[in-house]
């Protein structure tokens, strides 16, 4: 469709989170009249509200618990660990709101235009509002994020379950609580429970949880889940959910075998959906697959003028992601040739030990078929995790055969999502793990972990 003259924005922005924000401000202080429509009941977006942020909170409050209740290890006294459940809801809801109402000053700064309505797109340029007003926007990006995904059973719907939503809200704990998933935000759940004593049960279909990951990283936690208590489920195909008075029910398949387990809840945490049905993407020529939106290394989509960031349109949601995907997109709009580029691609997961990778996965360089050599170094053997009576987890790194270069690295351990980061800065700068085995590093620190498989990896590689 041809473009009219007169447009009300040069950038229009549907989504306040984070990667709408992002682009909103990159948009902004490259001097382009900017909107941002947010159509959702609450502003901050799913970081904020609903993901990052709560549930972090909530984990590291079950972490004090814990070490708490492990602290004779040490040799220190503390007695009987009690807690008040409502309470620890309570100041993760505060700091929610503090995080939340620092969001909402931004989008009311003033820099741009801020608009709280939904959105509907009448042709490439425009789109409707809630109240029959259309704006007309030059370019448009698209961050609408993510909602919960449906139930794969339609008996859930009967029998009545938790989402992750649902479980950030709830203000009295159940005594036993079935989760289906085995991904991130199932893991970080059940471990979150459990340390809180309701009893767990976790069933995954994979053969292993935390499948994006290498399977030792999965098995890893598995083994720390089931120390904790956790029963875990693995390879298994759901068939059924009822319910008798108080007590849900699941029945699944495994290895041929039909097995029945019982709980007072049940939380489902089998993924994410693409916010876009509402859109009228049909209208605008903007594709999907599966309800996210199709979009090239500049976030642009099928439509030349539109772009997209965030959990709308993946590959994978993560937060630091969707900011960089809406600075990208921005970018584009002033024709800065700007691409995404995923070589540095972080994730992690917060359970206790953490599961943390950056860059190529063993998994990933099969399935490409990208020659590596590896090398592992465990925590239980590590100075300061001994010290720290952390010695779950190791350390893994991957790197070029022929020129050393590090290709990716893996965490499971104490503060892995952290220890990780050196890795990411070393492959940013492309370094070699001769250079790593040569960079110094305290002694005894957790980080030193590290020049162990940087020096075994660089005996191998001569260069």
């Amino acid at each position: 469709m041809k473009a009219k003259s007169h447009f009300d924005f040069d950038a229009g922005i549907i989504g306040g989170g984070s990667g709408g924000y992002a682009a909103a401000r990159s948009a902004v202080n490259a001097g382009l009249k900017t909107a941002v429509i947010e159509g959702g009941k609450e502003v901050g977006g799913l970081c904020i509200l609903k993901g990052c942020m709560p549930t972090k909170a909530l984990l590291y409050a079950a972490e004090v618990k814990f070490l708490a209740s492990r602290a004779s290890v040490w040799g220190i006294r503390t007695g009987k660990i009690g807690y008040d459940f409502r309470k620890v809801m309570a100041r993760k809801s505060e700091q929610v709101k503090e995080f939340a109402d620092y969001r909402r000053q931004q989008l009311n700064s003033g820099k741009f235009e801020f608009i709280r309505s939904h959105a509907t797109f009448l042709d490439r340029y425009a789109v409707q509002l809630a109240n029959g007003q259309t704006i007309r926007a030059k370019n448009w990006i698209i961050a609408t994020g993510s909602r919960v995904g449906e139930s794969p059973l339609p008996q859930l719907d009967q029998v009545g379950f938790l989402n992750s939503d649902g479980a950030l809200s709830l203000q009295k704990l159940p005594k036993s609580l079935i989760v289906l998933g085995g991904g991130a935000i199932a893991c970080e759940f059940a471990q979150f429970f459990a340390r809180f004593d309701v009893k767990v049960t976790l069933i995954q279909r994979s053969e292993r949880i935390l499948k994006e990951f290498d399977d030792d990283v999965g098995t890893e936690i598995e083994k720390v889940f089931r120390e904790e208590g956790i029963k875990v489920y693995t390879g298994t195909k759901l068939l059924n959910a009822t319910r008798q008075g108080k007590v849900k029910s699941v029945q699944f398949d495994q290895d041929g075998k039909k097995i029945t387990v019982s709980g007072e809840e049940i939380l489902f945490a089998m993924g994410r959906r693409a916010n876009t049905e509402s859109l009228g993407l049909d209208k605008c020529g903007v594709k999907t697959t599966d309800g996210r939106i199709i979009s090239d290394e500049h976030m642009r989509t099928s439509a030349p003028n539109i772009f997209a960031a965030g959990d709308c349109t993946g590959p994978h949601d993560i937060v630091h992601l969707a900011v960089m995907q809406g600075e990208v997109a921005a970018g584009n709009l002033l024709r800065i040739k700007r691409k995404m580029d995923y070589r540095l691609f972080i994730s992690i997961v917060f359970t206790d030990p953490q599961a943390a990778y950056a860059g190529l996965s063993e998994k990933e360089c099969k399935k490409q078929g990208i020659r590596y050599l590896s090398a592992i170094y465990p925590f239980y053997d590590h100075g300061k995790s001994i010290l720290m009576a952390a010695k779950d987890g190791f350390v893994k790194l991957l790197a070029d055969p022929k020129t050393g270069e590090i290709l990716g690295g893996a965490c499971v351990g104490p503060v892995g999502g952290e220890l990780l980061h050196e890795i990411v800065v070393a492959m940013a700068k492309r370094m070699t793990v001769h250079e790593l085995a040569a960079v110094p590093h305290y002694h005894p620190t957790l980080a030193e972990i590290w020049t162990y498989p940087a020096e075994e990896l660089a005996e191998q590689i001569k260069i």
